[in-house]
């Protein structure tokens, strides 16, 4: 599951990002900014009719992310996350 499927309001666990090419820089932000495996996350708000942004609270921080960022962010289903 990716974070871009998680509902709002809904608590996951990050369990890695995916790179979509060798030296993917947008995936390595991500990390940088701590989404990395084991911090908890959640979708705070959506754009409307499903646009962007997203707006992610990771650990303590709030990001506005693209779809296709989101999308990258491979989490624990929430049945599974111990946050």
């Amino acid at each position: 599951m990716n974070l871009t499927d998680l509902p709002n309001g809904t608590h996951a666990v990050v369990r890695h990002v995916d790179d979509q090419y060798a030296a993917d820089a947008i995936a390595q932000r991500l990390r940088d900014l701590g989404f990395v495996a084991g911090e908890p996350v959640r979708v705070v708000a959506r754009a409307p009719w499903g646009g962007d942004p997203i707006l992610i609270q990771v650990g303590s921080t709030r990001f506005a992310l693209r779809r296709a960022e989101a999308s990258r962010v491979v989490i624990e289903e929430p049945e599974h996350a111990h946050v």
